[in-house]
């Protein structure tokens, strides 16, 4: 055939390989939004489900092979984890000066969301904003695998070309139906919004190239570090069309591609020797970590309300699910207000946690004397916090200091104390760091698996092996959901009952390890 032909044919792929990309991830957000219209759940439980249900579905049917190498888009979307914490950081940075500082700002009347409903469940603004962030994860992601030169795969020569489409289709689509008071304005932060991000992510690769000399620390971290301290400097920052739809719809997009990718490997996972322990701790930590945390905060401090408890569990957890859960608005405005500041204050705490990790990896196992340090020092904060919200009588400022001591105390115990009945299991360091990040859903420490920090194999099983876990977030989304019907009040029995399960799970598992 003519080399010409062969290389109209590769052209053609790349594009096709664009539209599959759109139809996959963009229908499977809106369903799950229909699916749940007119209910208090998060769609983000729906996304679990189409999301595993696709990946292995196109494997069953030999239309792929496990790990979707013959969807690199899908990969290469399942990679823009980075990009979307990068703006939840960012947020979390200006509400922590808020608060620290105890400005208030006026309201961000900039836009005023449309309320005409074009999809069952989604409004039009919503439903661009969801296109949107597909746009500017795929540009982003684009532009910083060109500028970093980090990929060798046959899609190299097309970065240049996958950026333009997505920065493109970012700056397009704004909804006509919303209320704009300034549209040039808006459009103009929204490019600067693009712009910041890249400058971000392009300076924490940098810096984590350099330390990695002296430290093996991800770049998530130099990340989260960078974006938190511009948000504290430019607290007064009213959202442009990017901040707006990566927070609304960015993780949604993100998991729904991580899903798909771990949705195919279902089959390989299982095949591998140990791995039916690794996917078994996740489950039942799902339950341990989750509901023992709220078990926790309903006993000793006294609160069953989601404003507390969602933003609190997300950010103790670094949960994926309910940070997406909580920036969406699925649990209300002051959960979504509270939810980043939970999220960027256990992040500061990673230095020690991944400088921790980086040694444990390089050496083969968990470094114990930190850790157990580590473990101590989680245990009093979160006794303090717990006492602090007790006392907090209902007030905005002393119920967000009491959840940024729980989010890092528990945070702390959590990631530590799991890795440390790990390692005392006998489980190798890249099973176990697999085994924590999904048994608490740790956005962190899955990007830092997936970047590569414990090596190849975890790095390509880490997204079924973060994926299976979210088989429990019926549970958790259904309980959430209850709250939320009820205003906001989540019942406790229930709650005590599934942290006892977790607790009998986790013991069996690591029996079994």
């Amino acid at each position: 055939m003519d080399i010409n032909i062969i290389e109209q044919i590769t052209h053609l792929q790349v594009l096709n390989q664009f539209w599959i990309l759109l139809f996959f991830l963009v229908p499977m957000v809106l369903i799950s939004r229909t699916v749940v219209a007119g209910t208090r759940y998060s769609p983000i439980l729906i996304i679990v489900i189409f999301g595993l249900t696709m990946g292995y579905v196109l494997v069953l049917s030999d239309v792929a092979t496990p790990g979707l190498a013959e969807f690199p888009f899908v990969n290469l979307m399942a990679n823009t984890t980075i990009i979307a914490l990068s703006v939840t950081f960012f947020v979390g940075g200006q509400e922590l000066r808020k608060i620290l500082g105890n400005k208030e700002l006026e309201t961000d009347d900039m836009m005023v969301p449309s309320e005409d409903e074009i999809v069952l469940g989604t409004n039009s603004t919503q439903f661009i904003f969801i296109v949107r962030a597909f746009f500017i994860l795929f540009g982003i992601e684009g532009i910083m695998r060109f500028l970093t030169n980090s990929s060798t795969t046959i899609l190299s020569n097309y970065y240049p070309l996958i950026s333009y489409i997505g920065l493109v289709g970012a700056v397009i689509f704004i909804d006509s139906k919303a209320i704009i008071k300034n549209k040039h304005r808006y459009i103009q932060r929204g490019l600067l919004e693009i712009i910041s991000i890249i400058v971000v992510l392009y300076l924490s690769f940098l810096v984590a190239s350099v330390i990695q000399q002296i430290i093996a620390l991800p770049q998530i971290f130099f990340a989260m570090m960078i974006s938190a301290a511009l948000g504290a400097i430019f607290y007064k920052w009213a959202f442009g069309p990017t901040i707006r739809a990566l927070l609304f719809a960015g993780i949604p997009v993100v998991l729904a591609a991580n899903f798909m990718v771990g949705g195919s490997r279902i089959s390989e996972a299982f095949a591998v020797e140990g791995m039916n322990s690794v996917i078994a701790y996740g489950f039942f930590g799902q339950l341990l970590w989750m509901f023992g945390g709220i078990a926790l905060l309903m006993f000793f401090a006294k609160t069953a309300n989601a404003r507390n408890i969602a933003p609190g569990m997300a950010g103790a957890l670094s949960h994926s699910g309910l940070t997406g859960a909580c920036t969406a608005g699925d649990f209300g405005k002051i959960a979504a207000q509270r939810a980043p500041i939970m999220i960027n204050i256990p992040f500061f705490g990673h230095v020690f946690v991944f400088s921790v990790l980086a040694i444990s990896a390089d050496i083969g196992k968990l470094w114990m004397w930190p850790s157990l340090i580590i473990v101590t020092i989680g245990i009093i904060l979160t006794f303090l916090a717990l006492r602090n919200l007790r006392k907090a009588n209902g007030e905005d400022r002393k119920e967000v200091n009491a959840l940024i001591q729980f989010s890092f105390g528990w945070q702390l115990f959590a990631v530590f104390g799991g890795l440390t009945l790990l390692s005392l299991g006998g489980v190798q360091m890249d099973f176990a760091a697999m085994a924590q990040a999904s048994g608490i859903s740790h956005f962190g420490l899955f990007a830092a698996i997936q970047e590569g920090m414990f090596g190849t194999e975890a790095a390509l099983l880490i997204p079924f092996i973060f994926s299976m876990p979210f088989l429990v977030h019926p549970i958790v989304f259904f309980m959430f959901g209850k709250a939320m019907e009820n205003n906001g009040e989540m019942p406790t029995k229930p709650v005590y009952v599934l942290a006892l399960i977790g607790i009998i799970g986790i013991a069996t598992a690591l029996f079994i390890l």
